[in-house]
Formats: structure tokens, C-alpha cells, sequence
């Protein structure tokens, strides 16, 4: 057992070598940002670990370990940079599971003019560089080499349930559950009450879509709802949905990119309902990032961006089936 992990760190160190060799090639800058932040993302599903900083004007500062180094690799596009990547540590308090660690590594990179299609074939150039070309998870084996499956999220719940997920949300921005725990309820999947239309999609999701994606060649899930754009810009061909792509090799998520939004106003206006969101959860709310919001507002280029879990690329690299099999020194055993 500890040779087949050593094999894997070598593995993992090599594979380091040679995503900074792509990057080299494609001309972008390695940036490393601060992993205290006073606002370490705003989604409502994350939960993020909080420090003091003692002794600060104004007695103690609350600061969070970032679960993304996304706002602070923004901040820089803002301040002129075209092309960065950052091989980042970041903490996501709760998250345990075979492919998921409280402590991860991630991979993040932006381009200034270009598209979420662009940055996506890049994704692909840059997986069959540094892991080859295949890529194993358990029995499953899936051809890196060839062309990538794109197909979009209303195609993929049509193919795999019936639904005509964006007939469910007539609202896009703020969709009723009625219509879609209605489909759901059609095809055996079950609701509660209390669902809100993002539980309802994601219980149907991960039980009929997600095992499917990527099992032979990868797949390229591409124009998610507009109420899930997060951090995206919504489509300038179709209102209905976003600009948001996410990659699943082997039933496994590997990255999630955007054609991001650049717009300040909107985006403050999406922060305000993330919070909300977070509330209505029981969680708490996140300071925002207002230096993050003023960047916006000075002006960043057209740009898209990407986050990869290199854990997990190392896990698919080498078979490993727990993501602690491919981590240098887990600081707590976590079995």
C-alpha cells in the first residue's frame, strides 16, 4: 500500500512538471495569491474555515481560508495581466468523501479575449499533456485522446429523463419548483417540501445524469440554467442560460469554467442573492469582496475562466480511488 502511494506522489510531482511546462508553452504567468481572505466565496453551498487575526485596528479581523482563489486572480486581470494560472491550495470546511478533502489542491487559470469554447479545448490540450491518454476510475476507462463529448445541460436531462429542464423554469433567473418537482416526481425521483428548484435539478442530477458523463470519452456539460450562472455571464445567444461549462471524465467532475461576468452591478446583485440563499439555509452570511467589486467596476477585459480539481486529475492519472492516495500528508486521518 505505501509503494503504490509513493508511486502516485511521483507520479503527481511529475504531472506538476508538466502542467508549468504547458502553461510555459501557451504563454501565461504563475501568480500565487493569499489564502486569508475577508470574503472566501459567496455560493451558498460552501463553508469556509474562519480565523482572527489578533491584535488588528479595531480589535480582532475575521478572515476566512479561501475555498477559491478566484476573486483575488480577477483583482489581477483588473490590474492589466492577460493570461495566468495558479496551482492553489484551498479549504472547504465539511467537504469528505473518496474525491473530496477539507484540503485541496486546485488548479486555476484565466485568458483575457476568449470564450468559454476556447478555454474548454484548451482544458482538453492541457489534460492530455500532463495525464496522457487515458484516464482510469475503477473498471472505467475513458479515451482522453479523441474528440470531447459537448453537449449542453438541457440536452443531457432530455437524453437521460424526458425533462425539458428550461420548459421548468419560465422565470430563469428565479425559477418556481412546481414544474420541475412535477417532472422530477414523473420519473421516480423523489422531493421534499422544502426543496428549492436547484435541489430538485441536483437530486435528479446526481441519481440519472452525473454516473453517465464522461464514461467513455469526456464530457464537455456546457449552458447551465441562468439561475446557476454563479459567477458566469448569461449567454448572449440565449438569455435562458449562462455561460458555465463543467467537465466530467469518468462519472467524475473534474473542472468547472466560465465565459465570466464582468459586469459589477450585476454581479453585486447576484451576491446579494447568494447571501440570501445562505440565510434561508441556516448559514451564514459572507462579508463581500468590495475590492473584488471595484475591479470589476474599473474594467476587465472579455475573459474566461477555469477551476480543476488536480487531485482528482492525479486520481484519474493513476487509478487511485481515494483522493488521500494521491495527497502528499493528509494533517488528520480522516477515515
Amino acid at each position: 500500500m505505501f509503494e503504490q502511494r509513493a508511486d502516485h506522489l511521483v507520479r503527481r510531482a511529475d504531472m506538476v512538471k508538466s502542467l508549468r511546462a504547458f502553461f510555459d508553452r501557451n504563454g501565461y504567468v504563475e501568480v500565487e495569491t493569499p489564502a486569508l481572505q475577508l470574503s472566501p466565496g459567496m455560493e451558498p453551498h460552501l463553508s469556509a474555515f474562519e480565523t482572527r487575526l489578533i491584535g488588528s485596528p479595531g480589535d480582532d479581523l475575521l478572515l476566512y481560508l479561501h475555498t477559491s482563489p478566484e476573486f483575488a486572480m480577477k483583482k489581477l486581470l483588473a490590474a492589466g495581466m492577460h493570461r495566468i494560472f495558479q496551482l492553489a491550495r484551498v479549504y472547504r470546511n465539511g467537504e469528505r468523501s473518496a474525491k473530496h478533502h477539507p484540503e485541496f489542491t486546485m488548479l486555476e487559470w484565466y485568458r483575457t479575449r476568449t470564450t468559454w469554447r476556447e478555454l474548454a479545448d484548451e482544458t482538453a490540450e492541457l489534460v492530455r499533456a500532463v495525464c496522457g491518454s487515458v484516464a482510469r476510475r475503477g473498471e472505467n476507462i475513458c479515451d482522453l485522446a479523441g474528440p470531447w463529448e459537448f453537449v449542453s445541460v438541457q440536452e443531457a436531462f432530455q437524453r437521460a429523463t424526458g425533462i425539458d429542464l428550461l420548459a421548468t423554469a419560465p422565470e430563469p433567473l428565479f425559477p418556481g419548483t412546481d414544474a420541475l418537482r412535477f417532472a422530477a416526481d414523473g420519473v421516480g425521483v423523489r422531493t421534499d417540501d422544502a426543496d428549492t428548484w436547484e435541489d430538485i435539478f441536483f437530486r435528479i442530477f446526481l441519481e440519472r445524469i452525473e454516473p453517465g458523463l464522461g464514461t467513455e470519452t469526456p464530457t464537455v456539460l456546457h449552458s447551465y440554467p441562468a439561475s446557476m450562472a454563479a459567477l458566469a455571464r448569461l449567454s448572449p445567444e440565449d438569455a435562458r442560460v449562462s455561460d458555465r461549462f463543467e467537465i466530467f471524465v469518468c462519472g467524475m467532475e473534474l473542472a468547472n469554467g466560465y465565459g465570466e461576468l464582468t459586469d459589477a452591478k450585476e454581479q453585486r446583485a447576484r451576491f446579494a442573492e447568494m447571501t440570501k440563499q445562505r440565510v434561508a439555509q441556516g448559514r451564514s452570511a459572507m462579508s463581500m469582496d468590495e475590492e473584488f467589486l471595484a475591479a470589476l467596476e474599473s474594467g476587465i477585459p472579455d475573459c474566461a475562466g477555469i477551476a480543476l480539481g488536480f487531485d482528482r486529475l492525479v486520481m484519474l492519472a493513476t487509478g487511485a480511488e481515494r483522493i488521500e492516495d494521491v495527497l502528499w500528508a493528509p494533517v488528520v486521518n480522516l477515515d
